[in-house]
């Protein structure tokens, strides 16, 4: 059974990367999100890779001044000091989430089979939320199980396209045009 809160989010390919090498330890962002710890973070990796390639939890949330956030941490947020700044310039709080326990998957699943399990699936510009019992977070954490454990040719990218619990669980928050850190 799938337990506690699932989200998605959407970030270039070398955030994505420094999250799974461990470079980079807190996702950044200039809203809030309401999300607990131990919620888990399914890495989108926007296009041109176009997959969910690994997962991580969230350790701790912050809501702190860009200063105080990048005091705290610029070592292990994947930005140079400059990037940092541009995009936190205009707001007063920003936020992050400390990450723990990333993984990236041996397989990933591509765009392509996340848009047959709820069809029409897109990507979310800020955050998605993953309902327990919905297709897109039972075809995910499937695929992770069959994924890892390859017979016959048979990877997760298809385990998710055969999945009989293929049904929107999914909501979006479309609260946010801005591209994320």
């Amino acid at each position: 059974m799938i337990e506690g809160e699932h989200i998605l989010i959407s970030l270039e390919n070398r955030h994505a990367e420094n999250i799974f090498a461990g470079r980079k330890q807190v996702e950044l962002r200039r809203r809030a999100m309401n999300v607990s710890v131990g919620t888990t973070v399914w890495i989108y990796v926007k296009l041109p890779v176009g997959s969910v390639m690994g997962r991580a939890r969230v350790s701790a949330v912050h809501s702190l001044a860009p200063l105080t956030l990048w005091r705290r941490f610029a070592a292990i947020s994947g930005l140079t000091h400059r990037e940092f700044f541009d995009y936190f310039t205009g707001i007063s709080k920003g936020f992050a989430l400390s990450l723990e326990d990333a993984e990236q998957f041996p397989q990933s699943i591509s765009l392509q089979t996340l848009r047959e399990v709820p069809p029409g699936f897109h990507p979310p510009q800020f955050f998605m939320r993953l309902g327990v019992g919905g297709g897109l977070l039972n075809a995910l954490t499937e695929s992770q199980k069959v994924g890892s454990a390859l017979v016959d040719g048979v990877d997760g990218v298809h385990v998710a396209r055969s999945s009989n619990k293929l049904n929107s669980g999914a909501k979006k928050n479309h609260k946010s045009k801005e591209q994320l850190c």
